[in-house]
């Protein structure tokens, strides 16, 4: 898994989502001091290629300035090795000022619209849309790169041919994601989609991609086909991300995850420290993380798809438990399904028939929209 070093400014945020749980209103702001931490511990850390991306919270809050200087001091700081960087965002605080900026760094931005004005405020808050909508405009302004997150909820979910084609006349990439329960508080749990109807969703998201092949993209589909595909994990939900994935909180607290960010229990170690991977593999969020791999390895080694799923995200699978590795991502179910419908339509595809075993020739025959265009594609 490649190097990603995941920056939160803040946890603070403007927007007042209906099932967030990684904001926090007083949150502090990150200062470029702890920007020059990083690049310090990474220089002693690792000297591979590494992603940055600013997540939040809202990491724009961070303002202008603070991207003016974090840009080059990690770019400059951390030469000749090849940076990138990404931003998650959802837009309200974008200013052609910024915008200038992310563009001279190239920087791809994520931002969130759950799908129709209607739709998307309900969930989001009033406003949410057009807010978001006007700093789309300036981020195309300046040839930013932008692509939405759908967030699908037990109550969006019921809408999945709105949000479809919502995307598709719009000319929008359509990446998704389950609203998940969370450590951190009850407040999304009413919103949490059942795993059985989330791998119903993904089922139906591959008929209608394969539907309206060359008039839109659906993220989650491509990586989940190359995963059958290649026979590894392509995003972090699928692979074992210890040790490549870290997250720098505020103060420079180092975390697994963004999604542990704020969480004492889950601190690994602070930048200000310049811990090396000995010293973080020695906190007891590593030795628990570890243990989920160990946990993995066990329960899940005669599952078809271990290699490529590698029992789902450990965050999802502690959730449940407070904290404990007692299980396996509960959306387990989900991606069964999903990967089980992959591989099938592959052999039907490439061998005729189901029943067949991917590695005995066959005749090619299938009535279906041809998968293999999806596994073959470049992501």
């Amino acid at each position: 898994m490649p190097f990603h070093v995941m920056i939160i400014p803040t946890l603070g945020c403007p927007a007042n989502c209906s099932y967030c749980w990684s904001s926090e209103k007083k949150s502090s702001i990150m200062s470029i001091e702890t920007i020059t931490e990083v690049v310090k511990w990474l220089k002693s850390l690792r000297g591979d290629s590494v992603t940055f991306t600013f997540h939040g919270g809202e990491p724009l809050l961070a303002g202008a300035d603070f991207y003016m200087e974090a840009l080059p001091i990690l770019f400059k700081g951390l030469s000749p090795r090849k940076i990138a960087f990404a931003i998650q965002t959802n837009l309200w605080k974008l200013t052609p000022e910024i915008a200038k900026i992310f563009a001279e760094y190239n920087i791809p931005i994520g931002s969130s619209l759950d799908g129709p004005k209607e739709l998307n405020d309900f969930q989001r808050g009033k406003g949410y849309y057009t807010k978001t909508m006007m700093g789309y405009e300036i981020a195309r302004n300046q040839g930013l790169n932008v692509r939405f997150i759908t967030t699908f909820t037990s109550h969006s979910v019921k809408f999945k041919e709105e949000i479809f084609n919502f995307y598709l006349e719009q000319g929008f990439t359509l990446k998704l994601h389950p609203c998940l329960p969370s450590l951190k508080g009850e407040n999304p749990k009413k919103w949490t989609i059942d795993p059985g109807e989330y791998g119903e969703l993904l089922i139906y998201l591959l008929d209608k991609y394969l539907e309206n092949m060359g008039k839109i993209e659906v993220m989650n589909i491509d990586h989940l086909c190359k995963c059958v595909f290649t026979g590894r994990g392509t995003v972090c939900t699928y692979v074992d991300c210890m040790g490549d994935t870290f997250a720098v909180g505020s103060e420079g607290n180092i975390y697994p995850c963004y999604r542990f960010v704020g969480m004492d229990e889950w601190i690994m170690g602070n930048v200000y420290d310049h811990p090396t991977m000995e010293d973080l593999s020695q906190s007891n969020a590593w030795k628990c993380l570890n243990k989920f791999k160990e946990y993995v390895d066990k329960e899940c080694g005669k599952c078809a798809h271990i290699k490529y799923c590698r029992g789902g995200c450990p965050y999802n699978a502690i959730v449940p438990t407070g904290g404990e590795i007692r299980g396996i991502d509960p959306y387990c179910t989900a991606y069964k399904m999903i990967f089980d419908e992959i591989t099938k339509r592959f052999n039907e595809e490439m061998f005729g028939s189901c029943e067949m075993d991917v590695f005995l020739p066959q005749t090619m025959n299938s009535s279906r929209p041809g998968i293999m265009s999806l596994m073959r594609k470049k992501i």
